[in-house]
Order: C-alpha cells, then structure tokens, then sequence
C-alpha cells in the first residue's frame, strides 16, 4: 500500500463565494495539520479549483517579484492571486501572461487582515494553466452543480460544517443560489463561441472534467 498522504479535493466555488468565507480553522493541533476556510454554503475547503478570465497582472513585490492576477468569474467577481518566489511556476505565468486570457488555477485560500479590520480572501495558486473558453464553460457548469448541492445539504442535520457556518456568518443563502443562476445565464447570452453546451450535454461535459488534487 502507498505510504503518500491523501490529497486534499480542491472546491469549486465562486468568486462571490470565496471572497465571503473569511473564516480559517484546523482540525487538528498538530503543526502541519492544514488550514481550512470554511464556505459559506456549509463545506470546508483547503484547496480550490478555479477557472476565469485573468483580467490584470501586477508586480506588487518590492525587494523581490511578488505578482498580482486578478481573475474574474462569469459573474463579474474576482479572484485576487499570489505567487511569489515559493510559487516560481506560477509567478513566471503571472508574469508572462497577457491579458485577458482563461486560466485554470488550483491553489490554496489564504485570508489576511487589512489595515482597516477587515478580511480579504485570496488563493496562494500551485499551478496555473491557460485554458480555453469550453473548458470555463464546463467549469462553470460543474461549480453552479456543486454550489446547488452544498446549499441542498446545508440543513442536514449531520452537517458540520453548516452548522458551523451558520455560527460564523450572518449571510443568505439565496445569496448564492442567485450566484449560480447568474453564472448559467451568462453561459446562455454567450456569443456562441464561449457558450456551454444546452442542457444535458453541458453537465455530461462538466463530469468529464476529473476533480483536481494536490
């Protein structure tokens, strides 16, 4: 039998999503044990799985490279990228990358205090690929399938991470039930060229997508 730790299944999510889950915590005392944020829609995520129109790059970094992409999903919301020297492949696509242009990131959520109190959500990205424009439309399609499955679970009463998330966020789930209609539409007003396959066909596509792992 492999002695190689089980890898972590990277979330689907979007970006309106992400950006609300400001609460990280461990299940487990151990130093190594990982840091998980908690999704609003009752689900634990240490990595993530996302696909998006990468729309700016910017070097932040001051003693070294330190690159910024910014990566909005169907829905208009972003996603904010970090990669740095510790992430040398992803920061070298950052870097050469000429927006706008698809990309598939998975990476790890990472949260940070601002000056003025609040939490920022933003994904530290292990690996960044350009895509094309079915690949976004499936992934699009698998996300709004997963969201509407977290939010069908959420009541369950063996829910934990529900039950958790109702203690750390005052926040309605119709809030992301219209995230996943909105995302839906957009497929659907597409100019046919970035538009998902109808019906069935779309979500046969999605489940030929595998489900990413670190």
């Amino acid at each position: 039998m492999s002695e190689t730790p089980t890898r972590e299944v990277a979330r689907r999510v979007f970006a309106g999503e992400f950006n609300d889950a400001t609460h990280t915590f461990k299940e487990s005392d151990e130093e190594r044990a990982p840091v998980y944020v908690l999704l609003p829609t009752g689900e634990r995520a240490n990595r993530i799985f996302v696909v998006g129109t990468l729309t700016e790059t910017e070097d932040v970094g001051e003693d070294s490279e330190y690159w910024q992409g910014r990566v909005v999903d169907p829905n208009g919301d972003p996603f904010f990228v970090y990669a740095g020297q510790y992430q040398p492949e992803a920061a070298s696509m950052l870097r050469e990358l000429e927006p706008p242009a698809y990309v598939a990131i998975t990476g790890k959520p990472r949260t940070y205090e601002t000056d003025d109190g609040n939490t920022n959500v933003s994904v530290r990205p292990e690996s960044i690929t350009r895509v094309d424009a079915d690949t976004r439309d499936r992934w699009v399609v698998e996300t709004a399938k997963q969201t509407l499955d977290r939010i069908e679970t959420f009541d369950d009463d063996t829910n934990e991470y529900a039950r958790m998330a109702e203690e750390q966020y005052d926040l309605p789930l119709d809030r992301y039930h219209t995230l996943v209609i909105s995302a839906l539409e957009s497929l659907e007003d597409g100019d046919g060229e970035t538009g998902a396959a109808d019906g069935d066909d779309a979500e046969d596509d999605a489940e030929v997508e595998p489900e990413p792992r670190a």
